[in-house]
């Protein structure tokens, strides 16, 4: 797929088969998420490849989580919270180290970060797969980083879920760039 017409056929997808998606394409993604510019070369982002019963795991993890913030919620919820790990057969999770060196600023290695999950998602579509980029409250607890293997004050950018498409995707409209630039000569 040439480039524009991933950029502009790139959309969120979270309808998806079942299928796995096998580690050369998982491969072939990270590669690309890496090819992100990042200030001095820091290369600040962790990716978490989460398929098969790990993916129960972390939705036990977010049932925990929920739980202990709602103590009185019903057993249906938790169970719906479990559930969002299994919406799709691959998640990478994007993480975000902290600055190592007094000259990195936090925000560049979040822009860093974020690139590559950019990169990531294109890299997806390109190879026909679907994706959809979450975060939630998920992205935000400890307890859910920790599973992961990250530091609770460590920014955690969200879950990329990723597999095959369930249908076809239709057609995104979007708006131009022209409502949101200023020109300046």
């Amino acid at each position: 797929m040439e480039l524009f017409e991933a950029i502009f056929s790139r959309q969120s997808i979270g309808d998806l088969r079942p299928d796995p998606v096998p580690r050369e394409l998982v491969e072939k993604m990270l590669a690309a998420a890496v090819q992100a510019p990042n200030h001095y070369k820091v290369r600040p982002w962790r990716f978490i490849v989460i398929s098969g019963a790990a993916r129960e795991e972390l939705g036990e993890v977010m049932a925990q989580s929920f739980g202990a913030q709602f103590p009185s919620v019903p057993p249906e919820a938790l169970e719906k919270e479990r559930a969002k790990a299994l919406r799709a057969p691959l998640i990478i999770a994007v993480g975000v180290d902290k600055p190592s060196l007094p000259k990195v600023l936090e925000v560049e290695n979040l822009a860093a970060v974020a690139a590559a999950c950019q990169n990531l998602l294109l890299a997806a579509t390109a190879l026909g797969l679907g994706a959809k980029w979450r975060t939630g409250a998920a992205a935000l607890d400890p307890r859910v980083k920790e599973w992961l293997g990250l530091e609770a004050d460590q920014h955690l950018l969200g879950m990329i879920y990723i597999g095959y498409p369930a249908s076809e995707p239709q057609p995104v409209n979007r708006p131009g760039f022209e409502e949101h630039t200023t020109w300046k000569s």
